[in-house]
């Protein structure tokens, strides 16, 4: 796993925590949930992150227009958290849209299940081919 793989998962966990506590309605302060999953400050870490929060309501909407009678708020958590990098990713990052999609497949494997999986895969697939990313 590259470094920006694993800088990638600590992102989800974040933004995984993050959504729960709000959802949740508990006090929360995302400096205080990054500084607590990382052992050292990452500008990759909080550029994404922040950017993620920041265009949560834009990115949710990307997502449910590429969705059959789904909506991003019916996926886990996880599986939320992973596709909202992702599309932030390929939205606003130079980042190849390959990486992106291979980076957030493997972490859907890794912590949702087939159906999410597949989900994520063909969002992302089709805002490559319909969103001139």
């Amino acid at each position: 796993m590259t470094t920006r793989s694993l800088l990638r998962e600590k992102i989800m966990v974040i933004l995984y925590q993050y959504d729960l506590m709000k959802t949740n309605k508990l006090e929360c302060n995302i400096d205080d949930i990054m500084h607590d999953n990382m052992d050292q400050e990452n500008d990759f870490v909080k550029d994404m992150v922040y950017g993620v929060i920041t265009y949560q309501n834009e990115l949710d909407k990307l997502a449910n227009s590429k969705m059959q009678n789904w909506d991003i708020k019916r996926i886990d958590k996880t599986g939320a958290a992973i596709l909202r990098l992702a599309l932030y990713e390929l939205k606003y990052t130079d980042t190849p849209f390959v990486v992106i999609i291979n980076e957030a497949v493997e972490l859907a494997k890794k912590y949702s299940d087939d159906n999410v999986r597949k989900m994520i895969n063909a969002i992302l697939d089709k805002v490559v081919k319909e969103e001139n990313v």
